[in-house]
């Protein structure tokens, strides 16, 4: 009798050890999972209007505009220059690949700027869009204007080709809607 108990404990131990080896994989699934997943849940689609008009990147681009709006004279803060509420993108060519830079805005404010469709790949070849991007985007957002944007030396021609992009779909967001 006492062989059986042996091997009834032998028994208890695996499934012991088979329990706390479940655990630590189901653990494991949850954090790979809270970890990995994506951000992009509360986000709106994309339901914008697109141009079909691209920004490209050229090398005789002047690099001192900074894109315009219909108030230049009026501050950040009382501009009166209104929007059509919605979702703007304007694809940017960056070499052979495409990238989108996506405006939301509502009637009176600039909501948000930023890159969709953005690649590894685009982000290896190009690692200063990004970081260009949220620059731009944080002091258009802040000021609600393309004026007076201070571009680092060091990325002036991606600034460049940024702001254009952003300007082109301001400038789309401002249009009148059609009756």
């Amino acid at each position: 009798m006492s062989a059986k108990t042996k091997i009834l404990v032998v028994k208890m131990r695996e499934l012991i050890y088979t329990a706390i080896f479940l655990a630590l994989i189901i653990l494991l699934i949850v954090l790979l999972v809270a970890m990995f997943s994506s951000d992009d849940a509360g986000e709106p689609e994309r339901a914008g209007k697109n141009t079909g008009q691209e920004a490209v990147l050229s090398e005789d681009a002047p690099a001192d505009e900074t894109g315009t709006e219909e108030n230049q004279t009026g501050s950040a803060r009382t501009q009166t220059a209104r929007y059509t509420a919605g979702v703007y993108t304007v694809p940017v060519t960056l070499g052979d690949s495409a990238v989108d830079v996506e405006v939301i805005v509502d009637e009176s404010r600039i909501n948000s700027i930023r890159l969709v469709n953005l690649s590894e790949s685009i982000t290896a070849m190009y690692p200063l869009v990004s970081p260009s991007l949220d620059e731009i985007a944080a002091q258009v957002c802040e000021r609600q204007s393309l004026e007076n944007i201070t571009c680092p030396e060091n990325n002036k021609y991606t600034s460049q080709l940024l702001l254009n992009a952003i300007a082109q779909a301001l400038q789309n967001a401002s249009k009148m809607p059609e009756t």
